[in-house]
């Protein structure tokens, strides 16, 4: 048990279950105020995903809760260009005050909302009705588009519909092989890295593909090290020899997939010697990940940032879930793609609203059909909500130019986003900055108000894990005296600015509109209230509300997932009826048909893909190099991830002392030929230079990283920070930067070098 944060006094007798509030997993806990004022975080074994087990920085999150690390009071900046305390009156006014005054002076797309992966649903959903109806500003999105954006564009083209993974984690261990692309459980999401093994343990087998021999990698039964940045042109080498070698599914082909052929003709081009010249992984390698692959019955690939964060992410997803399709591996039982999200509401964030394309229910902003049903919610003319605003990093390029005043809730680009100097550049030049947030993290530390709100244990709201799971996270404790919560910030903004209805405080009741907006969207979360989450540990997305019609479930309790209601069973009978408490359908006789609620959809695609005619498209892709190659003035590959005593930006993990002794400070991983070259020796200070600027940082010898690699984790800020570096080269789809590859010099650091951050 750790008994560890903040001391408060309206203690509770009994536990509460919760979630963590870190990683997609949102991993189960109990939490209860101890005598002392403290939080204790103890096991909660009936949440199935993670069965009670906890990582480090989940045990120690109640530490970021005590007044000793979080911001207490509204902060706003003096006249000698410090941050003072204020009140809530002053603070809130002066952001409204600077809000109305941009918009009046140069238009609403002066103004711009930049949101959070970690935000529950209905602060996602407030924020991103709040910048269309409040502020009436096309510039809006959130960090989430750092995290699976890629993946999420992949899933759309090939499956008509993007759920992180459309399987429950349940089914990892009962499958035959996962091919684990460019993601490190062991280190990211520790708890689960338990139904890998167990896979394992049940005779299954695990391919890993990641340049770097992390600890995941250290577990397979393959590891494939590719150079960074040919993920595309591996996953096409291994489609190449499912055909070569006659292990193309052709039934499931031609039944339930479209685009096969031109798929084909281009795979065909990249054949195994020469993807072995590309990406370094020999073609025995290949040949044997692909008999692994295909021998068993079922199989999955799972990808995370490694592919997703390129300038050809969508591409490189798309090329693996070819594999997938090619093999007949997905929408089929303990078979599929799926994807690893990162951030703690990073799948949810984006399905309701703070997207700059997309409206509640993962409906398209630009759909007329889209914009009226969430106008109608809103009580707005749907010709009064702005189109389709700059993704992440263009917003935040445009900071200083086209986007006069910003407000920002729940990030810290300084340190995440890429270009990270050029990025903090444009904060700075801001007519006006407003930050939400729990901590002084570096990106509050510039802006004009901060305003200090509710953490996770102090408030009620959803979370959608990883596996599309929609959970509900349980106010735990009363936070201190003057704090208030991201929907109490946003009421009194929008009523300061003139809307003083629509923009409730209580989570529920924000729930409770969000089911309204979803309704028949993809993301249809109208049959899921707040009992039903308690009472069932989480309900999976989609779930109709009841309509009393018997159409909605499909014979093994799937439904189809194309965005249109009541969808007949493909037996050709009746499917179930609507929910509890809802009124049945009067029967051909007269009779009343019982209304049963919709169970949600832990399997997705098991009948039917979400696209018109129900079939699963390929995608015509060809490896092409990254957008910056290395040459000879920049002659190795960085590549960019996390550890395991950290998270993102470190903003709130660096704040607790646990978690610091394990993982005090960044590091440049290097080759020990790259070290000898350099004439570097364990824990020596390197430089890693770049187009865009320059880091400093220990040097961490190891053989288990390519000699043209070096590897920095992101999580922190000043002449360590691994952004300072990494290329803002946008997919041309999905709008995700390379954080995952670019090419750098490394340096031994003498006295007389620059200072980092400068090129």
């Amino acid at each position: 048990m750790q008994n560890t944060g903040m001391r408060n006094t309206a203690t509770q007798p009994t536990a509460t279950p919760t979630h963590c509030p870190y990683c997609a997993l949102q991993c189960g806990m109990n939490l209860t105020p101890a005598a002392d004022g403290t939080v204790e975080v103890s096991e909660r074994a009936d949440f199935p995903v993670n069965r009670g087990a906890l990582c480090g920085k989940g045990r120690t999150a109640p530490a970021v809760l005590s007044s000793r690390v979080r911001l207490t009071s509204p902060l706003v900046r003096s006249g000698d260009g410090t941050l003072v305390p204020a009140s809530w009156e002053e603070a809130l006014g002066r952001i409204a005050g600077n809000l109305a005054r941009t918009r009046a002076e140069h238009g609403a797309d002066a103004l711009g909302v930049f949101g959070g992966g970690g935000l529950t649903n209905e602060k996602a959903y407030t924020l991103g009705k709040f910048a269309r109806v409040v502020l009436g500003t096309s510039q809006i999105d959130y960090n989430g588009r750092f995290c699976m954006s890629s993946a999420a564009a992949a899933g759309v083209k090939a499956f008509g519909l993007d759920r992180g993974l459309p399987f429950p984690l349940e089914d990892i261990p009962k499958t035959g092989c996962v091919i684990l692309v460019g993601s490190n459980p062991a280190e990211t999401m520790p708890p689960s890295l338990r139904y890998f093994t167990e896979l394992r343990e049940n005779g299954g087998t695990l391919i890993v593909v990641d340049p770097r021999r992390t600890k995941t990698a250290e577990q397979a039964d393959l590891h494939l090290a590719p150079r960074p940045g040919t993920d595309l042109a591996l996953a096409l080498g291994m489609l190449h020899l499912v055909v070569a070698e006659g292990r193309v599914d052709e039934r499931y082909v031609e039944e339930r997939t479209a685009g096969w052929e031109d798929a084909r003709a281009a795979a065909m081009g990249h054949w195994p010697e020469y993807v072995e010249r590309i990406t370094g992984v020999s073609v025995p390698e290949l040949r044997e990940a692909v008999r692994l692959f295909c021998e068993p019955e079922a199989a999955m690939v799972l990808t995370a940032r490694g592919p997703e964060q390129q300038a050809k992410g969508t591409d490189t997803v798309g090329a693996w879930i070819n594999l997938c399709l090619a093999t007949g591996r997905a929408g089929r039982p303990l078979s599929g793609y799926g994807c690893l999200t990162g951030q703690g509401n990073g799948q949810g964030g984006r399905e309701h609203g703070q997207k700059a394309d997309q409206l509640p229910g993962y409906r398209k902003l630009t759909d007329p059909a889209a914009r009226l049903h969430v106008a109608e919610v809103w009580g707005v003319d749907p010709d009064s909500l702005p189109g389709p605003g700059r993704s992440a990093y263009e917003l935040l390029d445009a900071l200083g130019t086209d986007i006069r005043s910003l407000l920002l809730m729940g990030s810290n680009p300084v340190v995440s986003a890429p270009r990270a100097a050029h990025v903090e550049e444009r904060l700075r030049s801001l007519d006006f900055l407003a930050v939400c947030d729990v901590v002084l993290s570096e990106t509050a530390a510039l802006a004009d108000v901060v305003l200090p709100v509710t953490q996770w244990a102090e408030e009620t709201g959803t979370t959608t894990s990883l596996e599309g799971r929609v959970l509900l996270r349980r106010r735990a404790i009363s936070p201190p005296d003057g704090i208030r919560s991201d929907l109490e910030v946003l009421h009194e903004l929008a009523d300061r600015l003139g809307v003083e209805k629509g923009f409730p405080t209580e989570p529920e009741e924000v729930f409770e509109e969000l089911r309204r907006a979803s309704a028949g969207g993809p993301a249809d979360y109208s049959g899921i209230d707040y009992r039903r989450l308690a009472e069932e540990n989480g309900v999976f997305w989609p779930c109709p509300a009841p309509d009393g019609t018997g159409r909605t479930v499909g014979t093994d309790g799937t439904v189809r997932t194309d965005g249109t209601d009541g969808a007949d069973r493909t037996d050709g009978t009746d499917g179930a009826d609507g929910a509890d408490g809802a009124d049945g359908a009067d029967g051909a006789d007269g009779t009343t048909v019982a209304a049963v609620r919709h169970p949600g959809t832990p399997r997705l695609f098991l009948d039917r893909f979400a696209t018109d005619d129900g079939r699963a498209r390929f995608v015509t892709v060809s490896h092409r190099p990254s957008a910056e190659e290395p040459d000879g003035e920049y002659p190795v590959l960085l590549t960019t991830g996390r550890v395991v005593a950290q998270y993102q930006s470190g903003a709130q993990t660096r704040r607790v002392d646990e978690l610091n002794a394990a993982a005090p400070g960044p590091f440049v991983e290097l080759h020990p030929r790259l070290a000898a070259r350099l004439g570097a020796a364990e824990g020596d200070p390197v430089a890693v230079v770049s187009r865009r600027g320059r880091a400093v940082a220990p040097a961490r010898i190891t053989t288990g990283i390519r000699p043209d690699t070096v590897f920095m984790p992101f999580h922190w800020a000043g002449e360590g920070r691994a952004n300072t570096l990494t290329n803002p080269a946008l997919d041309p789809t999905s709008r995700m930067p390379e954080f995952k590859v670019c090419a750098v010099r490394v340096e031994a650091v003498t006295e007389a070098a620059a200072p980092a951050g400068t090129p």
